[in-house]
């Protein structure tokens, strides 16, 4: 009998991979389910990087084989990307490493640094693949719970307490601000607090930062703390702020020692990234104020029907949130998240995420994107208005 191996018990499917199929099936039958769940962009990236890719690809000697750090076009617009809007100097040769995603950064990482029985704080509510990663690498995770009554942000007591009562040192940290799922900005005074905890315990800290053009004006990163590479690397992504989800552009930061290290097993894994893809997303960082600007006054207007859509349903929630998502707590009629994202898909064909995939803390919340457009918004709020009236 062929048996998977022991690093899969405990770790299922990714929950939107098979949301997905549910919904392709309700659809077959007829039901034209309106998926409001998942963040990816429904826009375009800019014209003129579009343009870019299709020239470059036209050209005959850009197929092959790439360089396993990425070209050298793509690591300088990277850095002066981050000097721009973080104002964080990184090297271009030694400190930066493209990412065919970000996501694939999460696995490097944990195969990078996790041995067997490990230990990782993971934060509850969180990204899934922090935990399923860390996992998958042999670590134990343990969750630091975030709450709304703390602003989402980590109670550095109890991480203490945490720490002590761990039979072995905590190797990794993962954190993610603004945070996903419930959209709460970081301050420049959590960031200290991160770092300093980091380097108190001897933690490599990974802050992951797709998110911080979506509905925010003051980008930051956790780089710009003094000291921070002495304990921290940085994941950012081209797939948010700059629509380009299915193109796979991402990369991690943080200092020589720590790219060298990722550079290890993630040369081992993949032969480098499609050369004109590399040249295109250049370009996308070159984009300036006026884009992100324009890319938020869609979101801010696709967020006021979400206001609506939540409001219908009683649920509670701060409209200052950042990043493609709304965070809301549901009302007391529910059980659950789960519960009221069940009902609003079968009752009225709309499919919003419960709040408990993110972990037990979000149980009692949902989520819905801002990555469909308004006709999609009102047609859902008009869905779930006539299902309440029956």
């Amino acid at each position: 009998m062929i048996t998977v191996a022991k690093r899969l018990e405990g770790i299922g499917e990714y929950y939107f991979s098979q949301k997905l199929r549910e919904i392709d099936a309700l659809n077959k039958s007829g039901k034209n389910v309106i998926n409001l769940g998942i963040g990816s962009p429904d826009l375009p990236p800019h014209e003129d990087v579009i343009k870019v890719l299709q020239a470059e690809s036209a050209k005959e000697d850009v197929h092959a084989y790439q360089g396993y750090k990425g070209t050298p076009v793509l690591r300088n617009a990277f850095s002066r990307w981050y000097k721009t809007w973080y104002n964080v100097d990184l090297d271009p040769e030694s400190e930066i490493l493209p990412l065919i995603g970000s996501k694939e950064g999460i696995m490097h990482i944990c195969m990078t640094y996790i041995n067997e029985g490990d230990r990782v704080l993971v934060p509850n509510p969180g990204y899934p693949t922090y935990r399923s990663a860390a996992k998958l690498a042999g670590g134990t995770c343990i969750d630091y719970e975030l709450t709304e009554k703390n602003n989402w942000y980590p109670d550095f007591q109890s991480l203490e307490q945490l720490i002590m009562k761990a039979d072995t040192p905590v190797k990794l940290m993962f954190v993610n601000y603004p945070h996903m799922p419930t959209g709460q900005l970081p301050t420049y005074e959590l960031f200290e607090k991160i770092v300093s905890f980091g380097k108190k315990h001897n933690i490599l800290i990974c802050h992951d930062n797709p998110y911080s053009f979506i509905l925010n004006e003051s980008p930051m990163s956790l780089l710009s703390v003094d000291g921070a590479k002495e304990c921290v690397i940085e994941l950012n992504s081209l797939s948010k702020a700059q629509n380009m989800a299915g193109w796979r552009v991402g990369m991690l930061c943080g200092s020589k020692e720590r790219i060298e290290e990722v550079l290890r097993f993630k040369s081992n894994m993949d032969s480098g990234m499609f050369l004109p893809v590399q040249i295109a997303a250049a370009k996308a960082l070159t984009l300036g104020k006026e884009w992100y600007r324009e890319l938020n006054v869609v979101y801010t207007k696709r967020r006021t029907f979400v206001f609506d859509l939540l409001k219908l349903l009683k649920c509670e929630f701060n409209t200052n949130q950042a990043g493609m998502f709304v965070w809301a707590r549901v009302n007391n009629k529910y059980k659950n998240g789960y519960e009221l994202s069940d009902e609003v898909l079968n009752k009225a064909n709309v499919f919003i995420t419960p709040g408990g995939i993110f972990g037990a803390a979000g149980e009692n919340y949902i989520r819905v994107s801002l990555c469909s457009n308004e006709h999609k918004l009102k047609e859902s709020i008009a869905r779930i208005n006539a299902f309440q009236q029956v």
